[in-house]
């Protein structure tokens, strides 16, 4: 319920907090996508840095125990090329201790020779030039004995029979170069350091190349660690070195030695690939591995993913931090303006209600010029042009009815009116004054249709006002005036302001006739310019003098009311107060030539008054 009462108060009827909601659900699922991309764009790239370091450290582990290898290796070698080493390694293999010692003792006398063929001291050399040397041994296959020299310069010589122990059976397989020292072999020299890798190369005759036995070297595991040196400060998770057989030969962090790798399945894998760039994340930890197939090792690099994800925890915090503050800046900012435009868009409701309960003085005071600013600034214009409306309607209206009440101050009783000029005219028609009764008839006519009230005026009907009232003067002066009416039948139905002619006329059958001139004339034409429709009032009377055309100019265009010419002003005023300053009458005159004077109305259809 609280959910669907929050939908009603703040959004159903809110436009902004509508376009706000779906702005900052946008803008949030925008940023976090492409957060979350550029977090794993950007882990991604840590993890294979972080693995390619342990490879290098893999590789320079591997490349450590190669070493050793060759340098196993080198010794074998070493000892074939100094004929008389062999010798004494072969006679060592093949006799007891004591006959060893009286052979090299026979030989220093009879050869006056010095030790340096001494295979003990040899042995000797190999441990002090290599420190991470265990024990150096030597096993005869013919004797079956097994001759250790350990770390503590102590030499023994053990009969390893088969009647006494399995070592033979160990020596006569098959087992890669490199791999875990052998149970027996430990149990006969009493040597249980878990921490120990073995190194087996054949010695053989170099006469007869007949296998003479085993050269075994046994070296501390935590030699390999000395290869890691270089990249302890950068390297993660754990680096083991691994038998065929499962074995730990080396551990980094010390916890396997003497164990079987707990993750045996997968150092069982690696024995199918030799891809070097092969990882691949199994039970929660990523995994390198490396394979020496010829040696018979294998060098796996391990690093939980949790400690993994320690590596780039920083940059993933960057990435929250800054998501977060695009997120802000990114609702904030567009929240900002918006409740602005919200605030200003209410402010403008609040005006249009007050204006819809009649307030028509009430303004936005808003000066910008955004779109909200021009809809205030448009507001503001169309009330002050309501307002002028408003002004020249009722103004106007105001000038119509003074102007119908001076013209018809008889309209309180018209039909006595009309039967009291109807009695006239039929008296002078039976005295024979025809010309009376045409011009009563035409008084009568004239006036009937200034009293009539009638919805919608037209052209026509002010231009046969206009007639009736110049048909009177013509009868008048029978022989010296003539007037002409120029009417297209198009513009009968125009709508004009009533009795916004006849002033005109009337103006000039007082000021303008000169009875004393038998071509007095007045024409009247009505002609289509544009978006106005104009009549033309030209005469050929006597014309006004420019100082008086000069005051009657300056008096139409007063604000307020003189007194002076109340028929032209009326007509005047009302056209400006209807339609606007561009309408009204315009005046030009020459004295002795006549006078010119024209009367726009707008095209557009309207209503006459």
């Amino acid at each position: 319920m609280k959910i669907v009462s929050v939908y009603k108060n703040f959004f159903k009827n809110n436009m902004f907090m509508k376009m706000l909601f779906i702005f900052s659900m946008i803008s949030i699922v925008t940023i976090i996508t492409l957060s979350y991309i550029i977090f794993l764009s950007v882990s991604d790239a840590t993890i294979r840095r972080e693995l390619a370091i342990q490879k290098a450290a893999m590789e320079s582990v591997d490349r450590y125990i190669h070493q050793q290898y060759e340098s196993v290796q080198n010794m074998v070698r070493d000892m074939h090329q100094n004929e008389a080493l062999s010798a004494n390694i072969t006679y060592l293999m093949n006799h007891t201790y004591a006959e060893y010692v009286q052979h090299l003792t026979n030989g220093y006398y009879a050869n006056q020779d010095d030790y340096s063929a001494d295979v003990l001291k040899h042995f000797q050399n190999i441990m002090d030039r290599n420190s991470d040397i265990n024990q150096v041994m030597l096993y005869s296959a013919e004797r079956q004995d097994l001759s250790s020299f350990n770390q503590h310069k102590q030499f023994r010589k053990l009969n390893t029979n088969v009647a006494h122990s399995y070592i033979p059976d160990v020596m006569a397989m098959e087992t890669p170069n490199i791999s875990a020292p052998n149970y027996w072999i430990r149990k006969e020299i009493d040597q249980w350091d878990p921490a120990l890798y073995a190194i087996r190369v054949p010695i053989n005759d170099t006469q007869t190349l007949r296998n003479l036995g085993q050269f075994l070297v046994f070296f501390d595991s935590a030699g390999i660690g000395n290869a890691l040196d270089s990249y302890e400060s950068n390297l993660k998770g754990e680096i083991v070195v691994l038998s065929a057989k499962g074995t730990v030969l080396f551990d980094s962090n010390s916890n396997y030695y003497g164990k079987k790798y707990p993750y045996i399945n997968v150092a069982d894998s690696l024995f199918d690939q030799t891809d070097m760039d092969s990882m691949k994340k199994e039970r929660n930890m990523y995994v390198n591995k490396f394979v020496s197939a010829d040696q018979g090792y294998v060098v796996v690099g391990t690093v939980p993913v949790d400690e993994m994800a320690e590596a780039y925890a920083g940059t993933r915090n960057t990435i929250v931090s800054i998501s977060i503050i695009c997120i802000l800046f990114a609702v904030l900012v567009p929240a900002f303006f918006i409740i602005n435009f919200a605030k200003r868009t209410r402010r403008i409701i609040r005006f249009t209600q007050r204006v819809k309960y009649g307030n028509l003085t009430a303004r936005i005071d808003d000066a910008r010029d955004d779109e909200l600013g021009q809809i205030s600034h448009s507001f503001n214009d169309m009330l002050d042009e309501l307002n002028q409306y408003i002004e020249r309607v009722y103004k106007a209206e105001i000038k119509q009815k003074e102007t119908e009440l001076v013209a018809l101050q008889a309209r309180i009783n018209p039909h006595f009116l009309y039967n009291t000029l109807e009695v006239i005219r039929m008296r002078a028609i039976s005295q024979g004054a025809k010309d009376v009764g045409e011009m009563i008839y035409s008084l009568s006519v004239l006036f009937k249709s200034l009293v009539q009230q009638k919805k919608n005026y037209t052209l026509k009907d002010e231009m046969e006002a206009c007639r009736l009232y110049l048909e009177l003067f013509r009868i008048r002066y029978k022989d010296i005036f003539m007037y002409t009416i120029q009417l297209d039948p198009v513009h009968n139905q125009h709508p004009v302001v009533k009795l916004s002619l006849q002033p005109i006329i009337e103006n000039y059958v007082v000021h303008g006739i000169q009875t004393e001139r038998s071509d007095n004339q007045l024409t009247i034409v009505v002609e289509e310019l544009g978006d106005a429709l104009q009549v033309e009032v030209r005469d050929n009377g006597k014309g006004i003098e420019p100082e008086r055309l000069t005051e009657i100019l300056e008096e139409l265009e007063r604000p307020e009311e003189s007194g002076k010419m109340f028929g032209l002003r009326s007509v005047h005023t009302r056209l400006r107060f209807l339609y606007g300053p561009e309408f009204g009458i315009t005046i030009e005159s020459t004295l002795g030539e006549g006078t010119l004077i024209r009367v726009r109305y707008p095209h557009t259809e309207g209503t006459g008054i």
